[in-house]
């Protein structure tokens, strides 16, 4: 049987850990992309207590040159990619006028830019594979306070749609779960739900926007 494997871009210890648990668990070997190595190797250790196959590899999301190294770290390693959680975010609190210009294209840069970055990248790997990104609530309804952040959900929105258009006749599934909730433990907004609506998403390749919503 031929092996998946699972790439998430931003790693961290909320949303992307617990769905590299539930692919783990489903066979596929997990890689994990992440600036900070100890984080890394803490994931790495946390999944392979529960016989989850996972490898970190530093890589910077606000960089193309240090996450195109990253990426193709992992081809090497594996030589394909089944499926890319795209999962980075830069959260900066600040109403629209108070954001200095730069900090905007910063973290544009993280929210989307990275986003089409690990695309591009995976792509040539992805044969009938699987695009997930990340989405936000903030999309729909942007909230002055977090409107960095609102910029980048509205763009990973726009991506996800443009992307499906693109790719869906070459076999590729693209879909973003725009999540509109606080994501909190024990709630309905779990990482351990959202995890599990991903791995619906990657099974059924329907929807391109699901929206993730408590009714």
């Amino acid at each position: 049987m031929k092996e998946k494997i699972l790439l998430i871009v931003g790693a961290g210890p909320g949303i992307s850990l617990s769905t590299a648990k539930k692919f783990g668990k489903e066979g596929f070997k997990v890689a994990l992309v992440s600036r900070r190595i100890d984080a890394l190797q803490k994931y790495e250790e946390e999944l392979r207590a529960e016989g989850i196959t996972a490898k970190g590899f530093p890589g910077d999301v606000s960089s193309e040159v240090s996450l195109k190294a990253a990426i193709d770290s992992v081809i090497k390693q594996y030589g394909q990619i089944d499926v890319l959680l795209y999962n980075a975010a830069a959260v900066r609190l600040g109403k629209p006028t108070t954001l200095s210009i730069d900090d905007v294209v910063k973290d544009f840069k993280i929210n989307v830019a990275g986003a089409l970055s690990s695309v591009k990248e995976v792509l040539p790997y992805l044969e009938n594979g699987t695009i997930l990104l990340t989405g936000g609530g903030l999309a729909i309804h942007p909230f002055a306070d977090y409107a960095s952040l609102a910029i980048g959900k509205a763009g990973i929105r726009s991506l996800a749609h443009s992307l499906h258009q693109e790719l869906s006749v070459k076999g590729v599934y693209v879909g973003t779960l725009t999540i509109k909730g606080f994501v909190k433990e024990g709630t309905y907004y779990s990482p351990e739900n959202i995890a599990d609506t991903f791995y619906s998403m990657y099974e059924t390749k329907k929807e391109v926007e699901v929206i993730f919503e408590e009714k």
